[in-house]
């Protein structure tokens, strides 16, 4: 018995060991998206998908290779491009004038204006222009530029000059030179937004009148100003000095004033003057606050003309 029982425990362990172990086989489930027959989760909705974000991925790349065989073959390769100067841009007119400059070299005043009228391609009688970099910050009340100055020979422009005053000063006006002198007749102009002026003249108690017409005014730079000579009691000399060559300037967002001296046909004596009195107004408004130097740069030039740099120094 205990043989029997021995015999069959050693078949026991000899089947146990004759067992194979067979590994347990992973399966995963792999999920087929589902498509629908039209909208964002169609086939062709999900292609154009994938398209767009292969395209960014080639953009940020900076792979510029044609990926299809029609792309390729349009693809023309001809010369490179060739970076030409700004001279080179300019048309022939401009640039056989230029060739009277010297590159980098700072003019005096009479120098400038007297080169300028020389170098003017346009064949029409160009206005001289003086462009003044100031040492100012506009965005303080006390160093935003704002005048007037009487050019000795005018700026060459036919000015229309309007007058709104009481009844007694139209006809002082008008004989002065005002274009429009008039009281209801000019507010029922402005109703209709009839601006056939360049420069309105009105008396300190007519002003409360025109505040209504501000935002038709104000943005074109037609509003009447005590600063710039506009708002006064004496409308005659406001005129005169208007129809004269009383211009109005101020200074810009870059801090630079921007003013035309008067035409070409001027001749270099008559600018050379207008331009002096022109600088004598902007050193006359010097802000207080201001140290060192005032006037940083200057420039003049015709409407369609090169720049010339003018020597500070000599001014």
């Amino acid at each position: 018995m205990a043989e029997d029982k021995a015999k069959k425990t050693e078949e026991v362990v000899e089947a146990e060991q004759e067992v194979v172990e067979t590994p347990v086989a992973e399966t995963t489930e792999v999920k087929e998206e589902k498509t629908a027959k039209a909208g964002k989760r169609s086939a062709k909705a999900l292609a154009e998908v994938e398209e767009k974000i292969e395209k960014e991925e080639r953009k940020a790349a900076g792979d510029t290779t044609p990926q299809s065989d029609e792309a390729a073959a349009n693809d023309k390769k001809g010369p490179a491009p060739k970076t030409r100067s700004l001279l080179e841009r300019r048309g022939k007119g401009y640039r056989k004038v230029a060739e009277q400059l010297e590159a980098g070299k700072l003019y005096t005043l009479d120098e400038a204006i007297a080169l300028a009228t020389k170098t003017n391609p346009a064949k029409f009688d160009a206005t001289v222009e003086m462009h003044i970099n100031l040492n100012v910050d506009p965005r303080q009340a006390d160093q935003n530029i704002r005048a007037t100055v009487a050019l000795p020979h005018g700026t060459g422009k036919t000015v229309r000059v309007a007058v709104f005053a009481p009844t007694d000063q139209l006809e002082k006006a008008k004989k002065a030179g005002a274009d429009i002198a008039s009281e209801e007749d000019f507010l029922q102009m402005l109703d209709k937004e009839q601006l056939d002026f360049d420069i309105l003249i009105a008396t300190p108690q007519m002003m409360p009148r025109l505040g209504k017409y501000a935002r038709l005014l104000g943005p074109r730079g037609l509003m009447p100003n005590p600063k710039s000579g506009t708002v006064t009691t004496n409308v005659v000399k406001a005129v005169e000095e208007a129809k004269a060559g009383r211009v109005e300037y101020r200074v810009d967002k870059q801090a630079i004033v921007h003013q035309g001296v008067g035409k070409v046909s001027f001749g270099a004596p008559k600018l050379a003057e207008n331009a002096k009195a022109f600088i004598a107004s902007i050193n006359s408004v010097k802000p207080a606050s201001i140290k060192g130097a005032y006037i940083k740069a200057v420039a003049v030039t015709t409407t369609m003309g090169p720049g010339l740099k003018v020597d500070v120094t000599s001014l």
